[in-house]
């Protein structure tokens, strides 16, 4: 198979970044199936699926009451780009309260019945959402209810991918440390702090090679990848993708995802957080470490390339389940972060990374990313004010404080009256 791409941009030359939020109504916060509202119709009156306004590009998700907004050309820096997703939210909040409804950030929706409210996007690609949704049904948490921030990083060729796909599966299983933001679901705590990758990684069991164990195999070239993965998955999904919808690029729903069609790799395991200053502090984070792993300052790209799948996703599952709290304790593993205590946790190892990697992030992500390490993840905040079975007003109350912050671009404090 050969495979092109637009542009070859090499090892961090150019960067993009996906946010997904939900459409809900003001008042009490039911989801509303209505991503066209801010996506409009084209000039003969046909429901339009992906827009840009500026720099910035809106498209349609599986389920109508999402919608996305994305970097419309790949970016060098993500300097100016909390303010340019803050400006589109403004506009979108503007159109969508002429329905009295608005976008809400965090992961999941913490009381969403998604068997009865979910609704398939009805227009462009329907056909791939009903292929999927006859497989999997999409009817469940995992499919309906879940919103994430996906970070794509560039690399040019194989040499360029070995190293970054090596450092990737070092950094994923320490992401909902740092990243959790879904612990309600059907109005309860759900025992896991990032409750959208606990019901993530369980939604396509029926056909196994599609996600793995969500932390990628240790393949570092195209043929490698090629074999071990989308092989497998293509011959699995073959009986019952007959009419050949489903590309494997998409089909594959690793925490990080090789896209050699477009030359980048795309990390899939953050929570979308409260508001895009958030989100984007995040992905300077994430950038700036796998910078540091890259450059072989902590362990060679040979001891990299020898962590195993196995043991990454055990951290990672720690990590799913209490986030900050988990206790990281493989002397290899900590190794390659340039940790040499054989047992820490998850939190402080964000604080370490953070120390290192702080002077090539924005200094207004670096006053954020400072707050969040203090403060803990979103769902441990969210836990601390709200409790574990909380009532619905008492939901709807706190996290149309969440919608707040998004609207103005600020975190939501514990202190948050």
């Amino acid at each position: 198979m050969t495979v092109t791409k637009k542009k070859q941009w090499n090892l961090f030359e150019r960067f993009g970044i996906e946010l997904e939020y939900m459409i809900v109504d003001k008042d009490t916060l039911q989801v509303i199936p209505r991503a066209d509202i801010p996506l409009g119709k084209d000039k003969k009156g046909n429901n339009l699926s992906d827009i840009r306004r500026g720099d910035v590009g809106l498209s349609n998700e599986l389920v109508s009451h999402v919608i996305e907004l994305k970097c419309a050309e790949p970016t060098s820096s993500f300097s100016l780009w909390s303010k340019n997703f803050h400006k589109e939210i403004i506009h979108i909040n503007k159109e969508l309260a002429k329905i009295n409804a608005m976008l809400l950030p965090s992961a999941t929706h913490p009381f969403m019945n998604s068997q009865e409210e979910m609704v398939i996007w009805p227009y462009d690609a329907n056909e791939i959402y009903t292929t999927y949704d006859r497989i999997f049904n999409c009817k469940g948490h995992g499919w309906a209810n879940l919103q994430s921030a996906h970070l794509n990083i560039s690399f040019n060729g194989d040499d360029q991918f070995e190293v970054l796909h090596a450092a990737i599966r070092i950094l994923l299983p320490l992401i909902p440390a740092i990243a959790a933001s879904s612990p309600y679901l059907d109005s309860k705590f759900t025992q896991f702090k990032d409750a959208r990758l606990e019901t993530y990684r369980h939604n396509q069991e029926k056909i196994p090679s599609i996600i793995g164990q969500i932390i990628p195999e240790p393949v570092f070239s195209y043929a490698e990848y090629d074999r071990v993965i989308f092989t497998p998955i293509k011959n699995d999904i073959a009986p019952y993708d007959t009419e050949h919808f489903l590309n494997h690029f998409f089909l594959n729903s690793r925490g990080a995802i090789a896209r050699f069609d477009r030359g980048a790799i795309e990390i899939r395991l953050v929570d979308i957080q409260e508001c895009p200053a958030a989100d984007i502090a995040i992905a300077e984070l994430q950038i700036a470490v796998l910078k540091t792993i890259i450059s072989q300052k902590w362990a060679s790209i040979e001891k990299q390339k020898e962590l195993e799948t196995p043991i990454l996703a055990s951290f990672l599952h720690k990590t799913i389940k209490v986030a900050e709290n988990a206790i990281i304790d493989d002397k290899s593993y900590l190794l390659a972060l340039g940790i040499e205590e054989s047992s820490i946790k998850a939190s402080d190892v964000w604080k370490h990374l953070y120390k290192h990697c702080k002077k090539s992030i924005t200094l207004a992500s670096q006053k954020i990313l400072e707050k969040m390490l203090a403060r803990g993840t979103l769902s441990t905040v969210l836990l601390k004010k709200i409790g574990e079975r909380p009532s619905r007003d008492r939901l709807v109350f706190e996290y149309a404080k969440l919608a707040e912050c998004l609207a103005k671009n600020t975190l939501y404090e514990i202190d948050h009256d």
